[in-house]
């Protein structure tokens, strides 16, 4: 297949979930296709990042949309947006340059198949889609911004995200009926879009792990009884989660174990988050060159969140790393996983502090967790999954296919 894939936002450094997920998949692609890769970035110009963008993806196509806004424009830009019924996190991310780029090769047929990754790309392509177009849904964001507005403290961000969310669920609903085919990376999702539209048009393609680079974490066993959390810290659903973890858990571990310790691993950690580091007992690392040395010392890893979509990598990951992992249920929302066999899931306060603790003083249990959670992870590495992402762009074309010819029959009708 010849595929050009649609991207907001630098990849590189691959350092989140949507990054990875991407990055992995992309690379599989372009083992096995002629692949295209279109990322395009805002900020300053960075020939760097062109630069190893193009050495790692042969032929991609860096397009530099804008200048750097700042904290300051980003929100005077937000005030001048406010008034679209598009939502921010979509028109942000619209450009001129790349829908003509996507135009251009539609109109000249260079491409089979086209992937718009993430809902945020989707305003750059065109109202008729005249090549075989997916839409890659990492998470279903309606759902994502609902949550988020619903746990939000601060009044003035819980009323924006509140608009937010509500220009989501509209403009979201419209995206999923207009391309020829959707890809979720889990049932989960894949049931709730199927609200937005037929749920035949909908595949799923996993969640996958690189298991070469994080195997070998799993021949190490905890010497302390360290609880690691690992996510970037830019991302406010971590911050929620960690914060939540920190108040309402973490002095419940601290009373069965009093030697526990915390460490946060995750880049652009805020002044209030590095605060947590004031106690003896937590340690915020700030962004690290790999996460797997930290996996490697921990006894028990958490996902505490209240707040998200999609799936989270960092489970796979950890699991891949041979740790226990306590997470709550929305944390491992979509994740092909085992309550009480290969990861522990709780939502209270109590029954999350009791399961790690229980990790922590028992080695025998943890060890049974951990074996079970790395065979688990093992049946995901990404060449397996690639496969089902490359069957759902074989379903893009064939869906593309059938649309133009129920729109050729009603022309001649």
């Amino acid at each position: 297949m010849r595929i050009l894939w649609v991207k907001a936002g630098k990849i590189l450094p691959v350092d989140t979930g949507g990054k990875i997920r991407s990055f992995n998949l992309l690379r599989e692609l372009a083992a096995r296709h002629q692949t295209t890769f279109l990322s395009y970035y805002s900020g300053a110009v960075d020939r760097d990042y062109e630069t190893d963008l193009v050495r790692k993806f042969p032929g991609a196509l860096a397009v530099h949309a804008g200048g750097a806004k700042g904290i300051v424009g980003e929100t005077l830009n937000y005030a001048r947006h406010l008034p679209s019924p598009t939502p921010y996190a979509v028109q942000k991310f619209t450009s001129p340059r790349v829908r003509h780029l996507i135009e251009a090769g539609m109109r000249e047929r260079r491409h089979d198949v086209i992937v718009c990754d993430f809902l945020s790309a989707s305003r750059n392509f065109p109202r008729e889609l005249t090549t075989p177009t997916a839409l890659f849904q990492h998470n279903v964001e309606s759902a994502l911004w609902e949550r988020q507005a619903s746990h939000e403290q601060q009044p003035l961000k819980r009323f924006v995200f509140g608009i937010e969310a509500r220009k989501m669920a509209r403009y979201e609903r419209a995206a999923v009926a207009r391309f020829h085919h959707i890809i979720a990376v889990s049932q989960h999702d894949r049931d709730l879009m199927s609200t937005m539209t037929d749920a035949s048009r909908i595949s799923v393609a996993p969640t996958g792990v690189d298991l070469g680079g994080y195997r070998g974490a799993a021949d190490s066993e905890p010497t302390e009884p360290l609880v690691v959390f690992v996510g970037s810290m830019d991302w406010e659903a971590n911050v929620d989660g960690v914060f939540w973890f920190h108040e309402n858990v973490w002095p419940r571990i601290r009373s069965i174990v009093p030697a526990a310790k915390l460490r946060i691993v995750g880049r652009k950690p805020s002044t209030r988050v590095r605060k947590l580091a004031d106690n003896l007992d937590v340690e915020v690392t700030g962004e690290v060159p790999s996460v797997v040395d930290h996996l490697a010392e921990a006894a028990a890893v958490i996902v505490p969140l209240r707040v998200g979509g999609g799936t989270r990598l960092k489970i796979y990951e950890a699991m891949a790393a041979g740790r226990a992992v306590v997470s709550t249920r929305v944390g491992a929302e979509g994740l092909d996983v085992n309550d009480g066999r290969d990861i522990i899931l709780a939502d209270e306060p109590q029954a999350f502090a009791d399961a790690v603790a229980g990790l922590l003083n028992d080695p025998t249990h943890r060890r049974s967790i951990a074996v079970a959670a790395a065979a688990q992870a093992a049946r995901f590495d990404w060449p397996a999954v690639v496969r089902q992402f490359e069957t759902a762009l074989a379903r893009t074309i064939e869906d593309a296919s059938r649309h133009a010819g129920i729109a050729s029959k009603a022309a001649f009708a």
